[in-house]
C-alpha cells in the first residue's frame, strides 16, 4: 500500500481510540453505580449478621401456619393463554397451603379459547371466578386488571365480605405453597408486599433462557434488597405482589376507579410508585426455606444436595432470542421512557438516583455492544496494518496515565461484576449454572442491545406517529403437572386435591360408604360436601371426557337417533351427530367398552360422550319416555337410581337387567327386577314409596 493509506488508517485508529476512551468513561460511571449497590448490599449484610441476627431470629415458618386466614383475591389477566392457564390454576389449587382464596381470571370476548378454559376451571374449582372484559382485546394488561379489580369489588358486594389482600400473578406462574400464608402474616402490617421472582431452572446449554436465571438471581437477591433499604420503596415485579385492600381502595379513589395506568406497558412499576406517593408501607420479603434437590456435578452425575431457597414465584422465561428481546423491549420502554414521561424526575435525591438506575439501561445496553464493535474494529485495523506492513504510531492511551487508569478500573469492575453474578447464581442454582453465567453475559448483552433498539423504535412510533402500544405478550409455557394426575382415577384423592372437600370430610364419607354399595360421590353430595356440578366435573376429568351443556329441546329433537330402550339401558341421551356422522351422546358417567360398542351398532364412527350432571340425565330420560309436556318440572330420581342409592341393588346388576329388559315383553321395570331376583319385593316397595314421596315433594 502506498500514498495516503497509512495516514488514513492511522487517523481511523486514532478515532477509534478517542471514541473508545469516551465509551470507557461512560462504562466506568455505570460500573461505579453498580459497584455502589454491591458495597451497600455487603455492608448491610455484614451489619445484619453482627447486630441484627443475634437479637432477632429468622421468621419461623411455623408461625405462618398460625392465625385466621384472611380472604385473598388472586388476579390473573389473560390474553391467549389457553395453553397454560389451566395448568397454572390446577397447580395452584392443588399445592397452596391456604383455603380462603379466590382466583379472578380475566379474558376477552375475542379470545374464546382462553375463556372456555377458564369456564372449565370455574366449574371444576370453587376458587375460580371468570371475569369477562366487555370489549375485544388485546388492549393492555392494565385494562384487564382494572376490570378484574371491579369484579373483585362486585364479588365482595354480592357475598357481603371483604378481601384482606389482592395478589397479582400471571398465567405462567408457579406459586409457592406458602405464598398466601406469608401474605396473610404480613397484610395487617404492610400495604404492599413483593416476593422474589425467579426463573425455573434450565439446562446449562440453553443460553438465552439461562440469562433469566442470572438476572433474576442477582436482582431479587441483591438489588431489590438494597432498593428497599436505601429508598424505602419497592417496584412491583408484576407477579408475586400483594396489596392490602386499603391500598387498592385508596388508589381507586385517587384515579377514578382506574388503579392501573392503561397508558403504561409496565403498569406494575408505575403502580408501586403511585402507592409510595400515597404513603403506603412497602416491603420486599425474602423468607428462606430449605429443601433437598438433585443437581448435576461437573462429571455429569446427579447427587442430592440440601438447598436453602426462598418463598418465591417461579416461571419459565423465553428461551428464544427474538421472544427474549421483545419482552425486554417492553420493560425498557415502560420503565425508562414511559416512566420518564409519566413520572418525571421528582422526589428526593435517593429516588432520583434509583430512577436514574432504572432508566440508564436504555443507553447502557446500546453502549455495551458499541464497545464490543469498537474493540473488534481496533483489532481489525491494527491487524490490517500489520498485514500490509504499515507502521501506525498511536500512543494516545500509553501517553495518558488517567486513560490507563480508566481501563484498569473498568477491568477490575468487570471482574467484580462476574464474581457477583457467579456468587448469586451459584447460591441459587449451583456451581455449574454459576460458571455458565460468565459466558451468558455476552448473550445477555446482545439481547439487551436488541431490546433497547426496539424500545427506541417504539418510542419513535409513539412520539412521531402517536401509535399506542397494545398488549404485545410473550408466549408462555408451564411446567408439567403430571404429578397431579397420578391419582386421577381415584375420585376421593381428586376432590381433596381440588379442595372441593377436606381430607376429614372424605374420611367421614368413606366411613359412611363402608358396608354399603353407594357411590362415594353420592355420599359426599348427600352430606352437602360436594356439589352435583363438581361431581360431574370430576367424572369428566377422570375419564378425559368433555362436559356437556344440557338442553331438553336438543335431546327431544334427536330422540330418533336412539331407541328409548337403549337410552334407558345405558342411561344416555341423544345429542345429535358430528360433521363426520358420529353419534353424540350425553351420559352421567364414563361408559364401558361394551356399552359403547352396543351404542355404536353398525355405525362406522365411535360415539362421542359428554358428561352431564346426573339430575340432567334423569330429566332427559323422563322427557324421552313421557314426552316434553309430561316431563317433570323438577328433577326426581328414577327407580333404578333409588334402588342403588338405598343399597338395595348394585349398579352393575342394574345395568345387566337393563340390557335384558324390554317394556313390551316384561311390563313394569320393578316387577321385572323382582322376577329376575335383582331386588326383593319388600325393597322394591320401599323404594317405590320413597319415590312417590319425593314426587309429591317436588310437585
Amino acid at each position: 500500500m502506498v500514498g495516503f493509506e497509512p495516514y488514513l488508517l492511522a487517523d481511523f485508529i486514532r478515532i477509534i481510540e478517542w471514541t473508545g476512551v469516551l465509551v470507557a468513561i461512560f462504562i466506568l460511571l455505570s460500573s461505579l453505580d453498580d459497584f455502589f449497590i454491591d458495597v451497600y448490599y455487603w455492608a448491610r449484610a455484614a451489619y445484619r449478621f453482627v447486630y441484627v441476627r443475634r437479637k432477632h431470629k429468622p421468621l419461623d415458618i411455623g408461625k405462618l401456619l398460625e392465625g385466621e386466614e384472611l380472604p385473598i383475591a388472586i388476579m390473573v389477566p389473560a390474553w391467549r393463554e389457553d395453553g397454560v392457564i389451566a395448568q397454572m390454576i390446577e397447580n395452584t389449587v392443588a399445592t397452596v397451603e391456604y383455603s380462603n382464596f379466590k382466583i379472578f381470571c380475566g379474558s376477552y370476548p375475542n379470545d374464546p379459547a382462553t375463556g372456555d378454559v377458564i369456564d372449565a376451571m370455574a366449574r371444576r374449582y370453587k376458587h375460580v371466578v371468570h371475569v369477562r372484559v366487555p370489549h375485544p382485546g388485546p388492549t393492555c394488561k392494565a385494562d384487564c386488571l382494572n376490570w378484574i379489580i371491579q369484579a373483585i369489588f362486585l364479588h365482595e358486594e354480592q357475598h357481603d365480605m371483604k378481601f384482606g389482600g389482592i395478589a397479582m400473578h400471571d398465567s405462567e406462574d408457579v406459586i409457592h405453597p406458602m405464598e398466601l400464608k406469608l401474605f396473610n402474616f404480613l397484610l395487617p402490617k404492610k400495604d404492599f408486599i413483593q416476593l422474589p421472582v425467579l426463573s425455573l431452572e434450565r439446562p446449562w446449554w440453553q443460553l438465552v433462557a439461562g440469562t433469566y436465571l442470572d438476572d433474576f438471581a442477582e436482582w431479587h437477591s441483591k438489588d431489590l434488597v438494597v432498593r428497599e433499604s436505601f429508598l424505602g420503596e419497592v417496584p412491583s415485579a408484576g407477579v408475586g405482589t400483594c396489596f392490602s385492600r386499603r391500598a387498592i381502595t385508596a388508589l381507586c379513589a385517587d384515579t377514578g376507579n382506574q388503579p392501573y395506568n392503561t397508558d403504561s406497558l409496565t403498569e406494575d412499576y408505575d403502580f408501586s410508585f403511585r402507592l409510595a406517593k400515597l404513603g403506603m408501607s412497602q416491603v420486599f420479603v425474602r423468607v428462606p426455606v430449605g429443601y433437598t434437590s438433585r443437581r448435576k456435578t461437573f462429571t455429569g452425575k446427579e447427587k442430592a444436595v440440601d438447598v436453602e431457597s426462598v418463598i418465591a414465584i417461579r416461571e419459565y422465561f423465553p428461551d428464544s432470542f427474538v421472544a427474549a428481546y421483545r419482552q425486554r423491549a417492553r420493560w425498557i420502554y415502560g420503565i425508562a421512557f414511559q416512566g420518564w414521561l409519566e413520572m418525571g424526575w421528582g422526589g428526593s435525591w435517593r429516588r432520583m438516583y434509583m430512577l436514574l438506575r432504572d432508566r440508564k439501561g436504555a443507553i447502557t445496553c446500546m453502549v455495551t455492544i458499541f464497545a464490543y464493535l469498537l474493540l473488534l474494529s481496533y483489532v481489525a485495523a491494527t491487524a490490517a496494518a500489520e498485514y500490509f506492513g504499515i507502521e501506525v504510531f498511536s500512543d494516545l492511551i500509553a501517553s495518558h496515565d488517567w486513560m490507563q487508569q480508566v481501563i484498569v478500573m473498568n477491568v477490575a469492575l468487570l471482574m467484580n461484576r462476574l464474581a457477583q453474578r457467579f456468587y448469586f447464581v451459584t447460591n441459587m442454582y449451583g456451581p455449574l449454572q454459576g460458571l455458565m453465567a460468565i459466558p451468558r453475559l455476552v448473550v445477555n448483552n446482545a439481547i439487551n442491545f436488541m431490546a433497547a433498539a426496539r424500545a427506541w423504535r417504539m418510542l419513535g412510533m409513539h412520539v412521531f406517529k402517536n401509535k399506542s402500544i397494545a398488549w404485545d405478550k410473550t408466549d408462555h409455557v408451564y411446567p408439567s403437572t403430571d404429578h397431579l394426575r397420578e391419582n386421577k382415577k381415584r375420585l376421593g384423592d381428586l376432590v381433596v386435591a381440588w379442595k372441593a372437600v377436606s381430607a376429614d370430610q372424605l374420611a367421614q364419607a368413606l366411613a359412611k360408604q363402608a358396608g354399603s354399595r353407594e357411590h362415594l360421590g353420592k355420599v359426599l353430595m348427600r352430606e352437602g360436601w360436594l356439589t352435583e356440578d363438581m361431581l360431574a366435573e370430576v367424572l369428566a376429568y377422570q375419564n378425559d371426557l368433555p362436559r356437556g351443556t344440557y338442553d331438553r329441546k336438543i335431546v327431544l329433537a334427536h330422540k330418533g337417533l336412539l331407541s328409548r330402550e337403549m337410552a334407558l339401558r345405558h342411561r344416555v341421551l341423544p345429542a345429535g351427530r358430528t360433521d363426520e356422522g358420529a353419534l353424540r351422546i350425553f351420559s352421567g358417567a364414563a361408559l364401558s367398552e361394551e356399552s359403547l360398542a352396543e351404542l355404536q351398532g353398525h355405525d362406522p364412527h365411535r360415539p362421542l360422550v359428554s358428561i352431564l350432571r346426573e339430575s340432567e340425565i334423569v330429566d332427559g330420560l323422563k322427557a324421552l319416555t313421557a314426552g316434553e309436556a309430561a316431563a317433570p318440572r323438577a328433577h326426581t330420581p328414577l327407580l333404578g337410581d333409588l334402588l342403588v342409592e338405598m343399597g338395595f341393588a348394585r349398579r352393575q346388576d342394574l345395568n345387566y337387567a337393563l340390557r335384558q329388559y324390554s317394556p313390551e315383553r316384561h311390563g313394569r321395570f320393578g316387577d321385572f327386577l323382582v322376577a329376575e331376583g335383582t331386588v326383593s319385593r319388600e325393597n322394591l316397595d320401599t323404594a317405590l314409596a320413597h319415590q312417590a314421596t319425593l314426587n309429591r315433594t317436588v310437585h
